[in-house]
């Protein structure tokens, strides 16, 4: 059994039959990574493209007023999805993760692409984010067994530029199928395009990946207090989301309760020591949080910033955050480069200090003086920090997690990735309809959004101190719930 991450990889590479030379696209890697980044594009593509069809599915299946489930019904059954992941790809690898999650993930499109309502549409959407929590979890796995050390930076790298084509494209496809074919096919086209990269990719996982870390030992069953944390945080999840979309007194209701079973799951779930930035694994699965949560949430409010306070055109605002995706991209590339990889720590403390200078310059554009296309400009260097930071908390988790527990590991990453972006986008939500957002959208209302959220980033930085490799610990169990 080999230890992912230590100074022997390269005498572990010989031994699993991995060749020494060559890159991520060098002969022994080539299909496994031309078919891992193609399920990533197809995910991102289908994620960038469908905001532009969901306003007209929803309005052909006269669900309008059932919109927002339609996202977090995808962002609840993801989460249950990561954990069950996690661990079946610890204990029987993860071949069999990622094809059920891939064939959720087509199952979902095809549900919601033939809809007749709006509630059958919502199902189609809830088994896609069950099929994308399987999905990215055991990519992740893929990465951290079949890939050495020395590779995983620029796989990494390879999985971030994967985005960047679909962030620019997506949305005026989408637009394009919309208006000339129908919304329905911007569901239906995709489950096509899944067989090559699964024809490429499954081969190579089956070889590299597939069955439990000790082959000799017997497979461990599905831990049952997990699956129930599990249901737990994707439950309080939702029902916390439900609770900001309405600001009446009874939401305080399901927002009580969401809470009650979202505190003990996380607590559950994450690895002890997360919520006080505890130095090493904990850290860097809270740095992830703080830093895709806070960004992400900002990031929702800048088109409507510019349509309604600098009267930009929708396509206008969203071209805005175009270049984006090159940036983030960049970011991502600059993280895998070896003579940076000792500065590791360093990269994530600049990467968050480039996005805490991104939320704060943002909202300047409210000043009348300040041309709109310093968005463009600000918010490219805030997705700059953004592929340092995201690209290596994924590269140092590989690197802190023992074998045995990289899916569950993974898991956790991915959770506190996904929860961080619907709590704070929930809380950003609610406070911009508080303080007067609404139709008249008033820029005090954007400005708070934006510095909470430069605030939640600022913390980021103090984290992305603590995240240093350090040794690798023999284990790296989650406390038990309400530890």
């Amino acid at each position: 059994m080999s230890v992912l991450g230590s100074r022997a990889d390269d005498d572990v590479v010989v031994e699993e039959g991995f060749e020494p030379e060559g890159g991520v696209l060098g002969r022994a890697h080539r299909a496994l990574s031309v078919g891992i980044v193609s399920v990533v594009f197809l995910i991102a593509f289908e994620a960038t493209a469908v905001g532009t069809a969901m306003p007209v599915a929803a309005r052909e299946l006269d669900g309008v007023a059932s919109y927002a489930f339609a996202f977090s019904g995808f962002f609840t059954t993801s989460l249950f999805g990561m954990v069950l992941a996690g661990q079946w790809a610890d204990r029987r690898g993860p071949l069999a993760a990622l094809t059920t999650g891939i064939g959720a993930f087509a199952a979902g499109l095809v549900i919601a692409g033939t809809a007749g309502t709006m509630w059958v549409f919502i199902l189609g959407r809830a088994v896609q984010g069950l099929g994308g929590g399987l999905v990215i979890v055991a990519l992740y796995v893929v990465v951290g067994r079949a890939y050495p050390e020395r590779l995983r930076p620029a796989i990494m790298a390879a999985f971030a530029a994967g985005w960047v084509v679909p962030s620019i494209v997506g949305p005026l496809a989408s637009g394009a199928v919309t208006e000339q074919l129908g919304w329905r096919w911007v569901f239906l086209g995709i489950p096509v395009l899944v067989v090559f990269p699964l024809a490429l990719a499954l081969p190579q996982i089956r070889r590299r990946a597939s069955g439990p870390v000790d082959a000799e030992a017997a497979a461990a069953p599905l831990d049952r207090r997990r699956i129930r944390l599990a249901l737990g945080i994707a439950l309080g999840a939702g029902l916390v989301q439900y609770a900001a979309q309405d600001l009446r007194p009874l939401s305080l209701l399901p927002a009580a309760a969401g809470a009650a079973l979202l505190v003990p799951a996380v607590l559950g779930l994450l690895p002890r020591g997360t919520y006080r930035a505890a130095r090493g694994l904990p850290s860097v699965v809270l740095l992830r949080g703080v830093c895709a949560g806070s960004f992400v949430a900002a990031e929702s409010f800048v088109p409507l910033m510019l349509v309604t306070q600098r009267g930009l055109s929708p396509t206008l605002a969203g071209l805005s955050l175009a270049a984006g995706g090159g940036t983030w991209a960049l970011g991502s590339w600059l993280q895998s480069r070896p003579r940076l990889a000792p500065y590791r720590e360093r990269l994530m403390t600049a990467g968050m200090v480039l996005v805490v200078a991104a939320l704060v310059t943002a909202p300047s554009v409210l000043l009348p003086a300040v041309p709109a296309w310093i968005v463009a400009v600000v918010w490219a260097f805030g997705c700059l920090g953004m592929g340092l930071v995201i690209s290596s908390t994924s590269v140092l988790l590989l690197r802190l997690s023992a074998p045995e527990e990289a899916g569950a590991n993974s898991a956790a990453l991915q959770i506190s990735d996904a929860l961080s972006n619907a709590l704070l986008l929930a809380a950003a939500g609610a406070a911009f309809a508080a303080l007067g957002g609404g139709t008249a959208a008033r820029p005090a209302a954007f400005a708070v959004v934006f510095f909470a959220m430069a605030v939640v980033a600022l913390a980021g930085v103090w984290v992305a101190t603590r995240c240093g490799s350090g040794a690798r610990p023999a284990t790296t169990r989650t406390a038990p719930a309400g530890s």
